[in-house]
């Protein structure tokens, strides 16, 4: 078995045994979906604070933690969440600053700040996106949406890259991606939406499949590219080695951090002006 081989099985053996205990708290959802998305959203932060700072500062840890709460602010009131994320980042930045005009270095102290403000953004923007959406009505079928567009993304994009790749889609950032894979990743976004309109949640109307799957078959790669982008700029493979042959945390839902903001904002602003 070849390498590229070897690493594929690695991937689905890891995916397999993950993804049951995944699905089932956010099916249980309350504090267990909660504290599944503060988990992840605390090492998504510590990871691109490793990748950015090479190591984990006093303040490093402050920011984890602050990413880790904020999927916990829709379950103590979904309607002031937004409004508490905004102060607890305003509140992490002035504390930031504060760390760094004391502990130094003085030169590099605002690219360190802007660093930790942005880790904290990145870790748990859409991991808070996933909590909120749990706690709308039919929130759980939302948060699979979320999945679906992604992982149906992921895995179409896989293979048809692999057997049809051939024009590269951003070599100076992602040198294996096509515009093949790109496609079959689109497609795969819209029909995994329908299958499970189909199968399991027919409140997905036919426009939410196609806008979701379309949108969300775009903002996704970008999302991995973004991510790409970030460990090139930084001379590292992966983001972490937490889950064996994916990686970082990042490494793996670095799609789903702009897919779920995007589900949000569609069922919170655009669904309703549909017909």
């Amino acid at each position: 078995m070849n390498e590229k081989n070897k690493n594929l099985v690695i991937r689905t053996v890891s995916a397999l045994l993950l993804l049951p205990g995944v699905v089932v708290l956010l099916w249980l959802g309350g504090v267990y979906s909660a504290t599944l998305l503060g988990v992840a959203a605390a090492i998504c932060a510590g990871e691109y604070y490793t990748i950015t700072q090479k190591t984990l500062s006093p303040a490093a840890w402050v920011g984890m933690l602050f990413a880790g709460g904020l999927p916990f602010l829709p379950l103590w009131n979904p309607a002031r969440a937004g409004e508490a994320a905004f102060w607890l980042t305003a509140l992490f930045l002035f504390f930031a600053f504060t760390y760094h005009l004391i502990r130094g270095p003085l030169q590099e102290a605002p690219t360190r700040v802007a660093h930790l403000v942005t880790g904290l953004l990145y870790g748990s923007v859409g991991l808070t996106a996933v909590s909120s959406l749990r706690l709308m009505p039919d929130g759980l079928a939302w948060v699979i949406a979320a999945l679906v567009i992604t992982w149906s993304n992921d895995t179409s994009a896989y293979f048809a890259g692999r057997f049809l790749g051939r024009h590269k889609l951003y070599p100076a950032v992602s040198p294996n991606k096509t515009w093949e894979g790109f496609a079959g990743g689109l497609m795969g976004s819209v029909v995994g939406m329908f299958i499970a309109r189909g199968f399991f949640f027919p409140v997905f109307t036919v426009a939410d499949c196609l806008l979701l799957g379309v949108f969300g078959g775009i903002l996704g790669p970008i999302g991995d590219l973004v991510e790409s982008m970030l460990k090139r700029a930084y001379g590292v493979k992966d983001s972490g080695r937490i889950i064996p042959g994916h990686g970082g945390i990042l490494d793996r839902i670095d799609a789903l951090l702009f897919n779920a903001p995007l589900v949000f904002v569609y069922i919170t602003f655009a669904r309703g002006l549909l017909p």
